[in-house]
């Protein structure tokens, strides 16, 4: 059940460092087990660096928001506009102690609202093909996998993931 307190709102300069210390809490306890943690730290560093989000607030097309639970930061997502006609679910993560709240799908419907305004018709996202519980609350949601995503990330790290789609209904 979702809490009516919480709500979504665009990321400020201060949310930055909060949200990479977040992001590191909730990568160690996701991802021990699916990827070493080498790859853990290698991929935290390379996506979560303050300069980098830094440098993303300033881009049209990447939308950075928090989810935010009696004021305080509990999840987070990060869209990007691929092409003309997609956005991208480059980030969506929540705190585990608020999994199965009904805050992911909050995340996942702030993202097809954002979809619908900047006119695009088939929100992606891509999830590592050992993530189970992911995989099945993004089908939850309307996605399905349409494809195999497998990118060298440097450092001799791979990912190995699932590329999901779902297509705006009108």
């Amino acid at each position: 059940m979702k809490n009516q307190s919480a709500c979504i709102l665009p990321f400020t300069n201060s949310d930055i460092l909060p949200v990479s210390k977040l992001a590191r809490i909730i990568w160690l306890r996701q991802y021990s087990g699916l990827l070493s943690d080498d790859q853990i730290h290698y991929m935290l560093a390379q996506r979560y660096c303050p300069a980098l989000i830094h440098a993303q607030l300033g881009q049209e097309n990447i939308w950075w928001q928090k989810l935010v639970l009696d004021e305080k930061i509990i999840g987070f997502t990060c869209c990007m506009r691929t092409d003309y006609d997609a956005l991208k679910v480059d980030k969506l993560y929540i705190h585990h102690d608020h999994h199965r709240k009904g805050f992911g799908r909050m995340c996942v419907d702030n993202a097809v609202k954002l979809m619908q305004r900047i006119n695009c018709h088939r929100l992606i996202l891509t999830v590592n093909k050992q993530n189970h519980a992911a995989i099945h609350a993004y089908r939850r949601y309307g996605f399905e996998i349409c494809g195999d995503s497998v990118i060298d990330i440097g450092g001799g790290f791979f990912m190995n993931d699932y590329l999901m789609a779902m297509r705006l209904r009108h």
